[in-house]
This record gives C-alpha cells, structure tokens and sequence, in this order.
C-alpha cells in the first residue's frame, strides 16, 4: 500500500456524545486546509441516522495512508468509536477484513456493500477527496 493510498474513518456517535463528535468534526475540517498536517481530504456532514451500511449517526473522514496514525490518534483521544478502512475496488473488504476498528465493534448491514469486483473504488468518491 502506498502512502497516498485512500482511507475512510466512519467516526460514530449517539446522543451523548455528539458535543464530542462535534468537536472532533471542527478540528478534521480545520485540518482541511493544504498546510494542514494531517492532511485531511473530506469531511462529510454529521448525519444524524444510519447511512449506508453503518447503523448509528456518522460522519466520514477522506484522507491517505500516510496520515492513518495521525487520525487514528485523534479518533482515539476523541473516546469515539470509529470503523478506518482503505478504499480499495472491494468495498466489502474494506469493511470487513481489511478494516480498524477504534472502539466496540459495531455490526453493519453488509447487505448494502457493494460484493468484490463491482465497487468503483475512488472513482466512485472522485480522485480529488485524495
């Protein structure tokens, strides 16, 4: 894996602790900037529901590999729990075998996941998250 490799962090949070989450929002966006270090390529919005194949309110975070320990920490001071995986062309993959979790496992609706070899990958994010 290259250090320009893509990643998500689904970062995880409930009603008591969304002023965390909100925290740790603001300072992912702050670090959206091209002298920000870690260099973070997205922050997407606070959803306040299950999306996709995660089953508690999220907000994802798009960056590279290279920057991986850096936002883990941040996850990790954060007390949130968060799913970090890569983007690869196996979206269940990436969700599964290849993913990190920070915090209790939670379970996800796999039945949403795009099966191996039909995920567009970074296409489907667009190069420039990254």
């Amino acid at each position: 894996m290259t250090d320009d490799a893509p990643f998500h962090a689904h970062i995880y949070f409930g009603e008591f602790d969304r002023s965390r989450a909100a925290q740790l929002h603001a300072a992912f966006r702050g670090l959206t900037g091209a002298d920000a270090l870690p260099r973070i390529g997205f922050v997407g919005r606070m959803a306040d529901g299950p999306v996709g194949p995660h089953p508690l309110p999220q907000f994802e975070v798009h960056f590279v590999a290279s920057e991986r320990a850096e936002v883990v920490a941040m996850i990790q001071a954060s007390g949130l729990c968060a799913l970090v995986h890569p983007l690869t062309d196996d979206d269940l993959a990436d969700h599964t075998t290849l993913a990190h979790w920070i915090g209790e496992p939670l379970e996800l609706d796999l039945t949403v996941l795009d099966p191996p070899g039909v995920n567009q990958g970074t296409v489907r994010f667009g190069k420039a998250d990254f």
